[in-house]
């Protein structure tokens, strides 16, 4: 089951010659709070990746996009597959269109309201911008407050009268995914902006909700099986009782599989792979950084990390730690600082499997840094002791990430 999962992460092996797209839906999208953590997931499932092309990626070729999906979290997503993942954890926020209907604001008051917002998006558009648009057309004037500015955001935003309540543009945008797919554009500095998705991914797919739903669990199910209803439910923020519904209509493409006494499930396309008989090399070592979409696919951890070290690794306010991966479990905990072209890895074990673990780490600390652009590498323990220190040349024909030179 391990390697199953594994293998579908590209963390088994690295993807040679797969475009940042493919790999991100074969890992169900890569969570993007962080945008650098997200590059950093890609890095450890891409052979060669540079951090150039992520954004290339997303604002020149327009193969990814990120937009708030599961949980209502930031991710990176398949441009064209945006509707899947979009409309697929759409219930979540038809949840808080109840909120506001439960405090007076009536149906058509909303419906025009995210009707604006979206009309806003028809460029890439900073939260201002918007704001000023819904603004005119819905002929209601703008107040600047604290907060409402999104995850880790303290100054003034603009705020809109909606029917009896005030919301700020930005949670009328959280809203707006009831009514259409919309995701980030280019940031303008350190504004970001947002844009809808028909007016800018090339082939966007169309879905509806309850298809969306239903490609959504099989893409959850191709990474993350075997897994249950409750595990799709904690990882796109859904209810139990809806998880269910779109469980029971995929019906016989869910095999069932019993583990560890649990009743779980996995797609039945997929069962000839999960039961093979795997007598292959054993899981390489892998730093993963916070957030990593392969620690956030079930509601329970027991099979990622020892229950006394889960504190450690799933923090509060959310926080999920960037770890050193071994044979698919959590072995240590892990930092990073880039200063003058050298980078330098932090690690601090949680038990004792990384006992003789130092050149495997080391590696993976030089690929780091050719993948960041620095020129230098080097490990150390959180006690402060240096384990060991490389600033070489690379041998003839390798760059300072071990990797062959073009």
């Amino acid at each position: 089951m391990t390697r199953f999962r594994l293998r579908r992460h590209r963390l088994l092996a690295r993807a040679s010659g797969a475009d940042a797209a493919t790999v991100v839906g074969d890992m169900g999208g890569a969570q993007a709070q962080l945008l650098a953590a997200a590059g950093v997931s890609l890095w450890a499932r891409i052979e060669g990746l540079r951090s150039s092309q992520i954004r290339a990626a997303l604002f020149a070729e327009r193969s990814l996009v990120k937009m708030w999906c599961m949980r209502r979290t930031l991710y990176l997503v398949p441009a064209r597959d945006a509707a899947v993942f979009g409309r697929g954890t759409v219930r979540r926020v038809l949840r808080e269109v109840r909120w506001a209907r439960n405090r007076g604001v009536a149906a058509d008051a909303l419906t025009r309201a995210m009707d604006a917002t979206l009309a806003a998006l028809d460029a890439p558009a900073t939260r201002g911008e918007i704001a000023e648009a819904v603004s005119a057309e819905l002929k209601v004037p703008l107040r600047q407050r604290v907060g409402g500015g999104g995850w880790g955001h303290a100054a003034k935003t603009a705020w809109i009268r909606v029917g009896r309540l005030s919301l700020p543009v930005g949670y009328l945008l959280h809203l707006a995914a009831v009514r259409g797919t919309y995701c980030h554009g280019p940031p303008r500095g350190n504004e970001p902006t947002f844009v809808r998705a028909d007016a800018w991914v090339h082939g966007l797919r169309e879905v509806g909700v309850e298809e969306a739903e239903a490609e959504l669990l099989r893409r959850y199910l191709t990474a993350f099986g075997p897994a249950s209803p409750a595990d799709f439910a904690w990882w796109t923020g859904c209810l139990r009782s809806e998880a269910q519904r779109t469980w029971d209509r995929l019906g016989a493409e869910i095999a069932p599989v019993s583990l560890d006494r649990t009743p779980t499930g996995v797609l039945a396309r997929d069962l000839p792979d999960l039961t093979a008989k795997d007598e292959g090399e054993e899981p390489p070592l892998r730093l993963l950084p916070y957030f990593d979409s392969y620690l956030l696919g079930h509601a329970g951890r027991d099979h990622l990390v020892a229950p006394a070290y889960r504190d450690e690794v799933y923090r509060p306010q959310g926080w999920v730690a960037p770890v050193v991966l071994i044979h698919g479990r959590v072995a240590g905990v892990w930092g990073q600082e880039l200063k003058n072209g050298s980078l330098t890895v932090t690690v601090r074990p949680l038990g004792p499997s990384l006992r003789g673990a130092l050149d495997a780490i080391t590696s993976e600390a030089e690929d780091l840094a050719g993948f960041l652009g620095a020129e230098t590498a080097a490990v150390r323990f959180d006690r402060g002791d240096a384990i060991r220190r490389r600033a070489r040349a690379p041998p003839p024909g390798r760059s300072v990430s071990g990797r062959r030179a073009a």
